[in-house]
């Protein structure tokens, strides 16, 4: 962190630390922003979840794209973290596997930006609870 030698240089590490806050917690209409969870449970976290939800706050910031990123728990892949669910606004939501810096920058060139599924996506081919006790 930048050593704080003056009031302006004080100004300019908060306004920089707001914007990033101002990224993780729009909540007064997400359905019309890209929305980003990031799988932060034990395993995601051991896998760079971490690393990967500051690189995509970052790079979301310096792009500066409108964009709710939150974290969340297990999202039951475990084999394929750092895993996150990103929703463009009126779309259904996309979970991508093993998302690293690399894959998180593509993901939001391509995807995000572009409009252009990239490989890593994972199908939701699976029941959760809740809908296998409804039959």
């Amino acid at each position: 962190m930048a050593k704080v030698k003056s009031l302006s240089d004080l100004k300019k590490m908060r306004e920089e630390l707001q914007s990033k806050v101002n990224l993780r917690e729009k909540s007064d209409h997400p359905e019309g922003m890209v929305q980003i969870k990031v799988a932060m449970a034990t395993c995601g976290i051991a896998s760079g979840a971490k690393e990967t939800m500051d690189y995509i706050v970052n790079e979301l910031d310096n792009r500066a794209i409108d964009a709710v990123v939150t974290q969340t728990g297990c999202m039951g892949y475990c084999y394929a973290e750092p895993t996150i669910e990103v929703t463009l606004p009126g779309e259904k939501p996309v979970i991508f596997g093993y998302v690293d810096d690399k894959k998180a920058k593509e993901i939001i060139e391509k995807y995000i930006q572009g409009g252009e599924l990239v490989d890593g996506v994972i199908p939701v081919t699976y029941e959760t609870i809740d809908e296998h006790n409804e039959e």
